[in-house]
């Protein structure tokens, strides 16, 4: 039984606060001496926007929604807070990213929801709350996948595959929803700053069957480099969800893709692989693995014009990426997907265009 990624839907919030956000980070670090490099990092970052469910208020020196102050200096928010604004926005931007589906009479045939996200908690959830948004069957089974960060959108795929594998009468929803602004930090050290830099807030939506269209879902393998296991974390503090992301990681990135290249193709040559959807965590990430797997520069063209458009969405991103490539793939056309986060892992899938 082959399982199918029938087809894919996106949705960001309407406020573009990448300008903004840069120019809020650059205040932070006045007077110290990274801010210099700052500058530099910004302008060789290759991405134009990025979305939030935050507006901006005063040029930039606060954000909040409406009225409501979420981000100033001296005062950002405690992790309660921005839960209570994830509850509020989230299922929201799911339900927008759902519809783009067009699963019309057959949101009632949905069988599995697996809700992603590693930016937000609370409960009764999103699972909960999709069924009664998007026409689903109350007895929908449910699956939450979270806390994994970038590679999450990857994983459920591989759990979406296993379902439609034993039972190929389902039929799966995965929605991903990151908030990712909300969990800026107000601080000088040089790697939580570039948060500003880099992430916004995204959602995708898929449909996974046994029906034969868009990409089969062939085979997955995690490559793992477990001595670059601190190179990214995320954990819960008491302002936020605290990402460390090292300027380690495209080396280590780069390094865990040299190393399982051969476990990641599966006996396909590098040759035959026409489509390259890999998570751009960033420009020097998309770098690391253009230069481990001596592919082409076009071969990144789609992860680099989602960079460049939405920033990093966390685990959304490489769904964004595989939409774009969805709608000019041919019959026959053989990929490979990728996304890294904590462990430090590469979680990677092999498809063919149906």
């Amino acid at each position: 039984m082959t399982a199918y990624l029938n087809r894919i839907a996106t949705a960001v919030p309407p406020n573009d606060v990448h300008a903004a956000f840069v120019g809020f980070a650059r205040g932070l670090l006045d007077g110290d001496r990274s801010a210099p490099v700052f500058d530099r990092l910004v302008k060789r970052s290759q991405i134009d926007h990025r979305w939030s469910v935050l507006t901006l208020a005063d040029q930039g020196r606060s954000a909040g929604v409406g009225n409501e102050e979420v981000y100033r200096r001296g005062r950002f928010p405690s992790t309660g807070e921005r839960m209570r604004i994830y509850e509020r926005f989230a299922a929201d931007l799911g339900a927008r990213a759902v519809a783009g589906l067009e699963l019309g009479e057959r949101a009632k045939d949905v069988t599995h929801v697996l809700a992603v996200s590693c930016t937000g908690h609370y409960a009764p959830g999103l699972d909960l709350q999709l069924i009664e948004r998007c026409g689903l069957d109350p007895s929908v089974e449910r699956t939450c996948v979270g806390f994994m960060g970038c590679y999450a959108g990857i994983n459920a795929l591989k759990l979406a595959r296993h379902i439609v594998r034993s039972e190929p009468s389902a039929r799966v929803l995965i929605v991903s929803v990151e908030l990712c602004t909300l969990h800026l930090q107000e601080t000088q050290d040089l790697e939580k700053v570039l948060s500003f830099l880099i992430f916004g807030d995204g959602c995708a939506a898929a449909l996974v069957t046994a029906d034969p269209e868009g990409l089969s879902l062939d085979r997955f393998h995690a490559a793992l480099l477990p001595e670059g296991a601190e190179h990214i974390t995320w954990r819960i503090g008491n302002d936020g969800f605290d990402m460390h992301l090292s300027g380690q990681v495209p080396a280590a990135v780069g390094e865990a893709l040299r190393r399982g290249r051969g476990r990641i193709l599966d006996g396909v040559a590098m040759e035959d692989i026409d489509l390259w959807a890999v998570h751009p965590g960033g420009r020097t990430v998309l770098d690391a693995v253009q230069g481990a797997l001596e592919l082409e520069p076009e071969a990144l063209s789609d992860s680099r014009e989602v960079l460049r458009r939405f920033g990093n969405m966390s685990s959304a991103t490489v769904l964004f990426v595989l939409q774009r490539m969805m709608e000019r793939a041919q019959g026959g056309e053989k990929g490979c997907a990728m996304a890294f986060g904590p462990g430090l892992t590469a979680e990677t899938l092999l498809f063919t265009a149906a």
